[in-house]
This record gives structure tokens, sequence and C-alpha cells, in this order.
């Protein structure tokens, strides 16, 4: 998922309603494997998230968590876009 942010004092709050979000994942959500924010190299107001859940189930019980429904509710004072895109594992470890 990216997202571009409307300018550094929404990238700083961003980075913030983040990590208390982390917080809440890494207490409630056994299934998701990895949730990662990422600063973008010469985009200092994007950040991309990569996300890896055990299966579909607990996808949609991380889309359930109360701390997940502030997130999308609150992020949307600071983002001006978003683009998500579900990716297929084909092969790997």
């Amino acid at each position: 998922m990216r997202f571009i942010l409307r300018d550094a004092a929404a990238t700083a709050a961003f980075d913030e309603l983040v990590s208390q979000t982390l917080d809440g994942i890494r207490k409630h959500e056994p299934g998701t494997l990895l949730y990662v924010s990422h600063g973008v190299p010469g985009e200092p107001e994007q950040r991309v998230f990569y996300e890896m859940y055990r299966d579909r189930a607990a996808f949609e019980v991380h889309e359930r968590q109360p701390h997940i429904r502030h997130f999308l509710v609150e992020r949307e004072k600071f983002v001006t876009a978003a683009d998500v895109t579900f990716l297929e594992r084909i092969e790997g470890q």
C-alpha cells in the first residue's frame, strides 16, 4: 500500500498514528506476520506499507480490529492518496 501525505506535519502525525497502530497489531494479531512502514528515498511525504498475513482469514481478522478501524478513520486527516496492491505468492520462501 502506498500513501501520499499532505505535508511534513501530516507525515509526522501519520507516522505517530502508524506507531500506535503497530502496538495494537503486535499485541492482538498473531496472524499478522509482517506489517512494515517504509519511507521512500527522495519522497519524504510518501509511505509504503508491506503487510503479510498467515492467510486470508488472518487478514479479515486484522481488518476488524478496533486499532485498525481507528487507523482507517484517522489516516484520512493526513493522506491525499492511497494505492493498494494485493499480491499473490507464486514462488519463494
